[in-house]
């Protein structure tokens, strides 16, 4: 039985979720999200209380049951709270700027990098050193955290690059320390 999947989901006031079979429709203050789920789950709604059960009980149901309850969660805390990434960059000339909605990222190449804005995110540079990444889907903004730190991930021996906020970066010696 899955642990996180017997949890209900607790609909916050100004958030409105319909369902139609499979699909899910979550709309908020920020924004509308859909999301069709697998035949493997039944999904109900009984007044602000949201809960997903199994059709049989087989192993791939009882997964299913706890990933579709997770993402549903998701999608109602996305659009009433939004979710948001850090970024930091580290090296000497590394720096951010906004240029209208994308990104200009000056990352130790003999070219900027422009970073073009993606449909429901949008990016905050409050210093040139610091990227915050927003929006009302935790898949979306994640990834597009990721493909932003993947134009330069941060390198071992000095820890330059961009990193998210509060990553550890693992620091290796260079050969004089040998």
């Amino acid at each position: 039985m899955s642990r996180i999947g017997k949890k209900p989901v607790q609909i916050p006031a100004g958030v409105t979720v319909t369902i139609d079979g499979t699909t899910v429709s979550a709309k908020g203050s920020k924004g509308e999200l859909t999301r069709t789920f697998s035949e493997l789950v039944s999904i109900a709604l009984d007044g602000d209380v949201l809960t997903v059960s199994r059709v049989d009980e087989s192993k791939e149901s009882n997964a299913q049951q706890g990933l579709v309850r997770t993402l549903i969660h998701n999608m109602v805390v996305g659009v009433s709270e939004g979710f948001e990434k850090k970024l930091e960059l580290t090296g000497v000339g590394y720096r951010a700027a906004l240029k209208g909605k994308d990104l200009d990222l000056s990352l130790g190449y003999s070219h900027p990098v422009i970073f073009a804005c993606p449909d429901n995110i949008s990016f905050e540079v409050p210093d040139n050193t610091h990227i915050t990444v927003k929006g009302i889907s935790k898949e979306q903004v994640g990834q597009v955290a990721a493909e932003i730190r993947e134009k330069r991930p941060p390198e071992p021996y000095k820890g330059k690059g961009i990193h998210y906020e509060g990553e550890h970066i693992r620091r290796k010696l260079g050969k004089a320390a040998k």
